[in-house]
């Protein structure tokens, strides 16, 4: 078996199509489907099945698909390894929005400092998204939320952080850090996140909890812009205190909100750990080491370390 039957199948597997994964990695299709065809032999089962709109891996396909993924990563690593003898190769790392606006640059600076061979890549998105990417390893690291599942992945707990009510000045008549209930959030109209999005699960649920209903009067899937239609507009939101990171001073009032239930906790999650090159290691070392020192100064609003 060689590196290259690996990239081979991997590629043909992830476009579903000998056709396009030939051209794709300009070798001619014929020669591409012997290589599988070998592939298969040499371990006596059927990887792909063929129809005439493509091909899908079998279950053992599948299987074999996610150990060649690893595999030819590992050999990536190893070969930037020999070249420069030190901690090196690319690491990808997964944020949401809030978490990046207070962390990634923070993360950045550490990696640079620490280790300066190490390239990123860094990825923002939705923690659904971002839950996904890691499933299928185009991500090795991400923040994500005991929420949203994050616990079923290997993860290292590493904060709670409150939710917050973001509102435009002068839209309650309460000086700003003075804390609300969910009864006299009821009225307010709100720009939340889709039901597609963790966040909007929490929030509902708070008012399911009380006995209301919220005003939902837009929902927005992006940060930057929830956070400039509710500075422009006599509206709030619910988000948690890295947010107020991309808020401009002054425009917004942050009231912590009555409610023990309403927090989400950040988990470093990961591959599993024999998965992870040492530099993925190392990166994460860093990514908890940065998120645990921003708490510890001050820098993130409503959070707690925790010491699990």
């Amino acid at each position: 078996m060689e590196l290259r039957q690996l990239r081979y199948f991997v590629r043909v597997a992830e476009l579903g199509s000998i056709g396009r994964a030939a051209r794709d990695l300009d070798v001619v299709a014929s020669a591409l489907s012997q290589q599988i065809s070998r592939l298969e032999s040499e371990l006596s089962t059927r990887l792909l099945l063929r129809s005439p709109t493509g091909v899908v891996p079998t279950p053992a396909g599948q299987a074999f698909l996610r150990q060649a993924q690893l595999t030819l990563r590992h050999a990536e690593s190893a070969v930037a390894a020999a070249r420069e003898a030190r901690l090196s190769g690319m690491v990808s790392v997964g944020f949401t929005p809030t978490t990046a606006s207070l962390v990634a640059r923070h993360f950045f600076a550490a990696m640079a400092e620490r280790h300066p061979n190490v390239r990123l890549h860094l990825v923002e998105g939705l923690s659904g998204n971002l839950n996904e990417s890691l499933a299928s390893r185009r991500l090795e690291l991400a923040v994500l939320f005991q929420n949203d599942g994050g616990k079923s992945r290997n993860a290292v707990a590493v904060l709670d952080e409150k939710l917050f009510l973001l509102a435009r000045r002068g839209l309650l008549a309460l000086p700003d850090g003075q804390p609300v209930n969910i009864d006299q959030l009821a009225g307010l109209p709100l720009a939340v996140t889709s039901k597609a999005h963790g966040l909007r699960a929490w929030v509902q649920a708070a008012f399911e909890r009380a006995g209301r209903e919220p005003w939902i009067a837009v929902e927005i899937d992006g940060l930057t812009t929830l956070m400039d239609i509710v500075q422009a507009n006599a509206m709030a939101t619910i988000q948690p205190g890295a947010a107020v990171a991309r808020v401009e001073s002054g425009l917004l009032d942050m009231h912590p909100i009555e409610d023990p239930y309403l927090f989400r906790r950040n988990l470093v999650s990961c591959l599993n750990e024999d998965e992870l090159s040492p530099a993925a290691l190392a990166t994460r070392v860093v990514l908890v080491d940065v998120m645990r020192s921003l708490v510890r100064h001050g820098s993130w609003p409503g959070a707690t370390l925790l010491d699990l």
